[in-house]
């Protein structure tokens, strides 16, 4: 890609989400459905004038990372050590339910072949923890308790589908299930689970007292953390399995766990906190749409075939499962009102970016034909745009409710 051109596909990014996040808004929609829209509207569904490269791919990690630190900073860390058990259990239904439903489906119901139905039980595991956040803070709604649970989950998950990603893409490729990637895959994860919190307690002790004593130049802080993204992503790249995978896709996926605990870590001072905040906003604000128009970019709604009986059959069934599987593990959760827990299900249901990417692997190594293909963008496309109108109508009965119970 010549200079000229990433500039003003670059300029169309952040122009175009701008724009449609505040009509969104102007018009009570989720602004962060507004990016989404300016990458469909860009993208190969409509205008075609932006084709995702591996440059804006990695922009647009920085975004998402950058908005996880940043909900890292506001994230209550007692109540989410305390809405742990049930992170872990709304994650675990949330990947072993899709996955083995829409396997089955795939397998037995539609006589589809082992390697394709596979891939389809794994896309149906993932959730979009950008978008869930995203969503959340759009809401105001990011530090209640359904919402701690929600983070923890679609933080699990993400890990989940990444392991998952590896041993189906090595199992597509080789025909048998490489034992030494797996193992690797599961060390790097594990690793990044011990060591994050210590990294972050020590970084951002060092990063406090260089900033309060030492520094003379202005910047100090936007520079050293963006510096850690690009860090951790590179480790967690070389932990990964990017012969298989390519791109960044499991490296920078996988470097996302350190900066929530290296956001909550920062919380001692909060006047630092409150210093640091107003340093990184700008960064995170110019970052974090092109993220959400990247999915947007990513979604092709040429390659779907509205008029194939077919088609709506499969789609009808894993839009089902797709659904289900998320919200069904919510349900398992006790003590919690069937509001809440329908607000924490429905937020689990975005598959986003993490659900394009096991699409497109499985289209890209001629595992999916178009027609699976263009069954799963569909599913993958209406589990990202519908839940964010369907929190937003929860959210707001929840209002309702609380305001009866002040009246009374």
């Amino acid at each position: 890609m010549e200079m000229h051109e990433f500039i003003l596909d670059l300029f169309l990014i952040l122009i175009s989400a701008r724009i449609f996040a505040e009509i969104f808004s102007y018009l009570k929609i989720p602004p962060v459905l507004g990016e989404v829209f300016a990458g469909i509207l860009l993208g190969p569904s409509l205008l075609g004038w932006i084709e995702v490269n591996d440059i804006i791919r990695i922009i647009a990690e920085i975004g998402i990372v950058l908005l996880l630190f940043e909900v890292g900073l506001e994230t209550d860390i007692k109540k989410l050590q305390r809405e742990g058990f049930r992170s872990v259990i709304v994650a675990i239904f949330g990947a072993v339910v899709p996955f083995s439903l829409g396997f089955a489906v795939s397998y037995y119901m539609f006589n589809l072949p082992l390697i394709v139905s596979l891939f389809i039980g794994g896309t149906l595991t993932a959730t979009s923890i950008g978008i869930t956040i995203r969503v959340l803070r759009d809401l105001g709604k990011e530090k209640t308790s359904a919402s701690q649970i929600v983070i923890g989950a679609a933080v699990l998950d993400d890990v989940i589908g990444v392991i998952l990603l590896v041993v189906l893409a090595d199992f597509a490729l080789t025909g048998q299930i490489n034992i030494e990637n797996t193992v690797r895959i599961i060390i790097l994860v594990a690793f990044f689970f011990t060591a994050a919190p210590v990294l972050a307690a020590i970084m951002s002790k060092f990063i406090h007292m260089y900033d309060s004593r030492y520094r003379r130049l202005p910047g100090f802080i936007p520079t050293i953390v963006v510096s850690l993204i690009l860090f951790f992503a590179y480790v967690a790249h070389l932990f990964g399995a990017p012969e298989i995978i390519g791109a960044f896709a499991a490296g920078i996926a996988l470097s996302r766990r350190f900066f929530l605990p290296f956001g909550l870590a920062l919380k001692a001072d909060p006047h630092f906190i409150e210093k640091l905040e107003i340093q990184m906003k700008p960064l995170i604000y110019l970052f974090t749409p092109i993220f959400f128009v990247t999915v947007g970019l990513s979604m092709n709604l040429k390659v779907i075939d509205f008029l194939s009986i077919d088609f709506w059959l499969l789609t009808v069934s894993l839009l089902f499962i797709a659904i289900i599987g998320k919200v069904g593990g919510a349900f398992l959760l006790r003590k919690m009102d069937i509001l809440n827990k329908l607000i924490v299900g429905t937020s689990m249901v975005p598959r986003g970016e993490v659900g394009l990417i096991f699409a497109e692997l499985g289209r890209s190594v001629k595992i999916f034909t178009n027609e699976v293909y263009s069954v799963l963008v569909f599913v993958v496309i209406i589990t990202t745009l519908v839940p964010p109108f369907v929190l937003k109508y929860l959210f707001k009965i929840e209002e309702e409710k609380e305001k009866q119970l002040k009246n009374s």
